[in-house]
């Protein structure tokens, strides 16, 4: 996705948000000068020949291995002279091709974007390349003497130019990447615990708890807005309101639905908004546990159990374990995800939010899934498992992503998770 804080904003003293034609053209006219993060090129992206390397492939690669960065193809790389490009020669689907067949590990989080001035007359293609965390990325090519003989460079932008990583740049590369993968795995475990430690002490009878963690894959732009208590309410309340409508059900009942006593006046933590309905009573609702935090991390804990709502008049079924209300698992997957989501959007994110969900108890005890049929019959199905743990799963969220596809992503991580308990004909 396209990143809101770049070079061009830096330089133009402008305020975070989606470059414009006007943005390019004044940085060009002004002779902005190119930087490791900023490549002018006067000529769309070119077929490779006569065993060159693909040159986009190259350029792309390099500034996913520094800090990411811009290529703005309409301007002279000498004179920045803005000369524009031909808008109907772009051909984004075959520059992700070459991306695809040149580049490794495959570079996704892209941008391509064409702007054109409010006449027409002159427009600029605009590729937009995050600093990956995947870095080191290999560009791979045929030599141009041999035909067959595959060679593969690691390319990184060293001030104003590409150059090519020497063998103890590549091992470091490996190494941070390596480190980076380790300390998000830390970051995620340390607030799945921290969230364990606030819900499961203080149960007095077994219960299944929903426990998701969602984080930013790269850390937030200096220029973040701050979360106010005023906002994480709102967050709340608009999070809830899109989940419902993914449900196609406006009378659809999840996690943030339980959290309308407390949303107004979230509890301050360390660099985070705390909600909690803890402690309640088994029986009086369902104990929900929510983190709003300030580098954009979520945290959202449910009580699953079906004892949990015993006073509501819904008969329980007879079976082993802690019956675990299913239905409300799609809600709570559903929750955290326009949740985060929307907390990524308040704090301009510009990078992937990972997200992790888990159902967990105090002590291994068998689980058994209670599903609700036609919104009135409640049954364990014959062929279901009783699984006394169950496999946290993982899924994403891009802030730039449609109500449809967070649609999409909520449902596969329900799925996984029903899948541990044999349940796949009710997905």
């Amino acid at each position: 996705m396209a990143r809101s804080w770049t070079r061009l904003h830096e330089h133009l003293g402008a305020q975070p948000g989606p470059l414009t034609f006007e943005m390019v053209k004044k940085a060009a006219d002004e002779n902005l000068a190119e930087s490791d993060d900023l490549d002018w090129k006067e000529m769309l992206p070119q077929p490779p020949r006569d065993g060159r390397w693909n040159e986009l492939a190259k350029d792309i690669a390099a500034m996913a291995n520094t800090r990411g960065g811009l290529l703005i193809y309409g301007v002279t790389d000498k004179t920045t002279t803005p000369v524009g490009i031909d808008p109907d020669q772009v051909n984004t689907q075959q520059y992700a091709q070459w991306i695809r067949n040149h580049v490794q590990p495959y570079l996704a989080d892209l941008t391509f974007t064409t702007l054109t001035s409010p006449d027409g007359s002159l427009s600029f293609l605009v590729v937009d390349i995050p600093a990956s965390p995947m870095a080191p990325h290999h560009v791979y090519g045929t030599a141009a003497k041999d035909k067959d003989q595959q060679a593969a460079v690691v390319p990184y932008r060293d001030n104003d130019h590409t150059a090519w990583m020497a063998e103890h740049q590549i091992e470091r590369a490996y190494r941070e990447r390596f480190t980076r993968a380790q300390h998000a795995q830390d970051e995620t475990d340390k607030l799945l615990a921290h969230a364990l430690d606030n819900i499961l002490p203080d149960q007095a009878e077994p219960s299944a708890w929903f426990v998701a963690v969602a984080r930013p894959e790269r850390p937030l732009s200096r220029t973040a807005p701050s979360l106010a208590r005023e906002s994480a309410a709102v967050l709340c309340d608009t999070a809830r309101t899109r989940s419902k409508r993914m449900a196609g059900n406006p009378l659809a009942i999840g996690p943030l639905t339980g959290l309308e006593i407390v949303r107004p006046t979230p509890r301050p933590g360390l660099r985070r908004w705390v909600f909690s309905t803890l402690p309640l009573p088994m029986g009086r609702g369902r104990g929900i546990y929510a983190e709003l935090h300030h580098d954009g991390s979520t945290v959202l804990a449910v009580d699953l159990s079906w004892n949990a709502m015993r006073e509501s008049g819904r008969a329980a079924p007879s079976a082993p374990g802690i019956l675990v209300d299913a239905d409300f698992t799609g809600a709570a997957c559903r929750d955290v995800l326009t949740l985060a989501q929307d907390l990524a959007r308040h704090l301009r994110v510009d990078s992937t939010v990972h997200v992790t969900t888990a159902i967990v108890t105090a002590e291994p005890t068998p689980l058994t899934p209670v599903v609700t049929e036609h919104g009135v019959f409640t049954s364990v199905p014959d062929h279901a498992r009783q699984p006394r743990h169950i496999q946290p799963v993982t899924t994403q969220v891009n802030p730039a992503d449609e109500d449809d596809v967070l649609r999409e992503h909520a449902q596969e991580a329900f799925t996984d998770l029903m899948n541990q308990f044999g349940l796949t004909r009710f997905m």
